[in-house]
């Protein structure tokens, strides 16, 4: 029962007894009687200005408490003309401006937020109170090459791919550096947020590609200049006086003579051997701007075909052309993409056994090109070292080739990964 109800009731029984009693006293005493009448009304009349007051009150604080229950922060509450209850409506309406001003707050951070999440360069992956993917913004979902249907709902154990079996092993607070194939790098965090009082987890994924790229870069530039000064100024002072007692030889007995001119042309030849590998070094540092027109790609590569014939024919090699468009064009630099077509072949012409295939693709529709080649593959070992500067597997290699094809296709702004599945070993371009 409600309090006002409560007081009306007691209104009602006090005025009944007052009632009677004034019945009573109307055989005994007519003036007593008058005058307890008049009192008896004036007491009416008092108690249904209390009544109605009481109930003004009541009905003003039950709306307030309605409207808290249906969070509705944009009603306020009138005066009613009681100091007490104008001061308790008072704290309220500035309570509920209090409350209104923080919701307010509240959705603008969070809308903040989200967008600032969905338009994050970095990849971003949020999980529920159980451990799976509540939420992947698109750079996450672009490192792990999955929509974000293909996200939601699951572990990271469930998702495929080398970077997200890393990211699984991933600690709280124990950021890690994930290096994929040797080209791409990223810097990755798992940390935790508190929700509804229970904590919840996310992972950040920074890449580092560009970064560590443009570092290295300017590490093995400054190396490589050096050596090339210093290396080209000692050979060229060593060939001249190496050529000045070539001059000499006349002058020997004829049985030295011939040993001697072969030992000077041997150091000569060599010395030139070394400018040559630090010429080598040197043209991956300056490769220059690509002059960009268009280029039809399966033109380009036959020609480099014909090119490689001698270094092909040592082996029993099968070509399998895939090309949904034979006229696709790209815009780039022919000189250059015709050195990194030339690279990539040779690498895969060495990497196939006595026999093998090697498989060209060029899918107008997906804007990509395709090397593949069968043979034993990239270890996991030797994908960690990929495009590191100066890495080869081959004897006698200087590590140049990868360098430079790299070098190139970033100035040309394309995608690009070498990886082994299966029986392929694929080199691709997104142009």
């Amino acid at each position: 029962m409600k309090l006002k109800t409560k007081v009306l009731l007691s209104v009602v029984v006090i005025h009944g007894i007052f009632i009677y009693l004034l019945t009573e006293l109307y055989a005994v005493n007519r003036t007593a009687f008058l005058i307890a009448e008049t009192l008896l009304f004036i007491s009416l009349i008092f108690s249904y200005w209390l009544y109605n007051s009481i109930s003004r009150t009541f009905d003003t604080i039950s709306s307030g408490i309605e409207t808290l229950k249906d969070k509705d922060f944009s009603a306020k509450l009138n005066k009613i003309g009681h100091p007490e209850t104008d001061e308790l409506i008072y704290v309220y309406n500035l309570m509920i401006d209090q409350l209104r001003q923080e919701r307010l707050l509240k959705v603008e951070k969070n809308s903040f937020l989200e967008k600032l999440i969905e338009a994050s360069p970095s990849g971003i992956i949020i999980f529920d109170f159980n451990g799976y993917i509540a939420t992947a913004n698109p750079a996450a979902q672009e490192m792990l090459g999955l929509l974000q249907d293909g996200l939601l709902g699951k572990a990271m154990n469930e998702i495929p791919g080398r970077l997200a079996e890393e990211l699984g092993t991933l600690e709280i607070n124990n950021p890690k550096v994930i290096n994929l194939n040797g080209l791409k790098s990223y810097k990755c965090h798992k940390a935790t947020f508190s929700d509804l009082g229970y904590a919840r987890t996310f992972v950040t994924i920074e890449e580092l590609t560009r970064e560590i790229y443009i570092r290295e870069k300017n590490a093995y530039e400054k190396v490589i200049k050096m050596m090339s000064h210093e290396v080209n100024n000692s050979i060229g002072a060593i060939n001249s006086i190496l050529n000045s007692c070539l001059n000499y030889k006349g002058q020997l007995k004829l049985d030295d003579r011939e040993d001697y001119e072969r030992a000077l042309n041997i150091s000569i030849s060599r010395n030139n051997n070394l400018s040559n590998l630090m010429s080598n070094f040197a043209r991956v540092i300056r490769v220059p701007e690509p002059i960009k027109h268009q280029v039809e790609l399966a033109s380009l590569l036959r020609s480099v075909i014909r090119l490689m014939d001698p270094e092909a024919g040592k082996k029993e090699l099968n070509w399998l052309w895939e090309v949904d468009d034979p006229t696709f064009e790209a815009f780039a630099d022919y000189q250059q993409l015709e050195q990194v077509f030339i690279n990539i072949l040779k690498n895969a012409i060495e990497a196939v056994n006595l026999s093998g295939t090697i498989r060209i693709q060029i899918l107008a529709s997906a804007k990509t090109i395709s090397i593949a080649n069968t043979g034993p593959g990239i270890s996991d070992e030797v994908s960690q070292m990929l495009f590191t500067p100066f890495f080869s597997t081959t004897k006698n290699g200087q590590g140049i080739g990868l360098m430079l094809t790299r070098e190139i296709l970033y100035n040309h702004d394309f995608k690009f990964s070498l990886q082994s599945s299966g029986q392929w070993t694929e080199f691709k371009i997104v142009m």
